[in-house]
């Protein structure tokens, strides 16, 4: 009987594993990655690197990401190692910008200035919305069929697939969008 119970243990995982098509982002490990990288000169990253291997540190965290974390990531739509509060420095072409990680999105403000403008998750319409100066404007609503709604100014709204070619027609209507705006 117990046997039994544990090969029914073992099939339940193994499907949970195999079926939920779920690649997360790896976020435990790769926060152990980075931490290892932020540490000093190379040497001291590939001690801490080897130690952190014999030790199996590395192993335990890829193991607790694929089993654990990336299927929470993936039943959720969440990932429980997201660190909110994180400022992330990002080089634009027109200076650098500051994104802070919210718990529903992001806030993004160009360094030296105060003024910022965010980008929010609405869980309820499976929108990401644009939020400047206290006023939401929807940008993008993901669909159940493998489509999104894209919000095209003038109040149009463009679908399209979620693949290379829908990307590539949402692109082309973002950009015409901006030099017709820009003459």
């Amino acid at each position: 009987m117990k046997r039994n119970k544990l090969t029914l243990i073992a099939v339940l995982l193994s499907g949970s594993l195999l079926f939920s098509s779920c690649v997360g982002s790896f976020g435990l490990f790769n926060r152990l990655s980075s931490w290892n990288q932020s540490l000093g000169n190379k040497f001291v990253n590939e001690l801490v690197f080897l130690a952190l291997n014999i030790i199996p540190v590395y192993g335990v965290a890829y193991v607790a990401d694929a089993l654990v974390i990336n299927s929470i990531e993936f039943w959720t739509g969440s990932n429980p190692m997201a660190s909110v509060g994180d400022v992330k420095e990002v080089k634009g072409e027109n200076g650098n910008y500051l994104v802070k990680t919210l718990e529903n999105g992001y806030s993004i403000t160009k360094e030296g200035e105060t003024a910022s403008m965010d980008l929010i998750y609405d869980k309820e319409a499976n929108t990401w919305n644009v939020v400047t100066e206290g006023e939401a404007t929807p940008l993008v609503k993901m669909n159940d069929d493998n489509t999104a709604d894209l919000y095209l100014p003038e109040g149009k709204t463009m679908n399209v697939t979620l693949d290379a070619q829908g990307m590539l027609a949402a692109r082309l209507a973002v950009e015409s969008n901006q030099m017709f705006a820009s003459r």
